[in-house]
């Protein structure tokens, strides 16, 4: 890990979004200071005015930085990329291949996490008048919807290598494992998603992607 670069994160051990800062923070070898917000307890600390102030859409994860906040854990990811451009590159070089894994991500990160996210799992849950089990199943859906998109995107491109594009790790891929955590979490089916769970092999396997696993962070519970 780097010197002390004064990077303050505000994470949560089992937020996906958190988890993807996580690991780009570790693939960047950038030593960070960890503020955990717990979205559960005493109704969610995202709510506290406090929080607030800090990230108006009451989510997680935000990133301090030389006095500035950001939030938008894809925005974060980037910003280290140009922040700090002498570690491990998070995107590639060429332009097709940035889309490219803007694309990939973007798969997961905007089209299926926030169907199923645990704001709108509560909402469909109370107002929305829901059963667990209902609610269980329109996870699994789009979780399922999600994943055959990335899985035919993956296999439908020769750049796809070890990782999602080509044999070193990137932004794709800390929005990919994150994402496989919940969706074996929630029961969804992946076993057609040969690509998806080959890369997620490799990838759980790594230093970085392991010191950023959920069970590891400070806030995670002990019993």
């Amino acid at each position: 890990m780097t010197a002390d670069p004064g990077l303050t994160l505000y994470d949560y051990w089992r937020s996906s979004a958190a988890w993807r800062v996580r690991i780009g923070l570790r693939l960047k070898g950038l030593d960070y200071t960890s503020l955990p917000v717990h979205l559960v307890r005493d109704g969610g600390e995202q709510h506290q005015p406090g929080y607030r102030q800090l990230n108006p859409a009451g989510l997680v994860p935000s990133l301090r930085h030389d006095g500035q906040v950001l939030t938008q854990s894809l925005a974060i990811l980037e910003y280290l990329d140009e922040a700090f451009p002498e570690t491990h590159r998070l995107l590639p070089a060429d332009p097709a291949g940035r889309a490219r894994v803007r694309a990939l991500a973007l798969a997961i990160a905007a089209d299926t996490h926030p169907l199923h996210n645990l704001r709108v799992q509560q909402y469909l849950k109370g107002p929305g008048g829901m059963s667990e089990d209902a609610v269980a199943a329109y996870v699994r859906h789009w979780l399922e919807t999600g994943f055959a998109t990335l899985e035919a995107l993956l296999a439908g491109d020769d750049r796809t290598g070890r990782c999602s594009h080509g044999d070193q790790p990137g932004l794709a891929d800390c929005v990919l494992v994150p994402a496989v955590y919940a969706a074996r979490r929630f029961g969804a089916d992946l076993d057609a998603c040969t690509g998806v769970l080959r890369i997620h092999q490799h990838c759980a396997h790594l230093p970085a992607f392991i010191a950023a696993q959920p069970d590891r962070q400070p806030d995670a519970p002990t019993a």
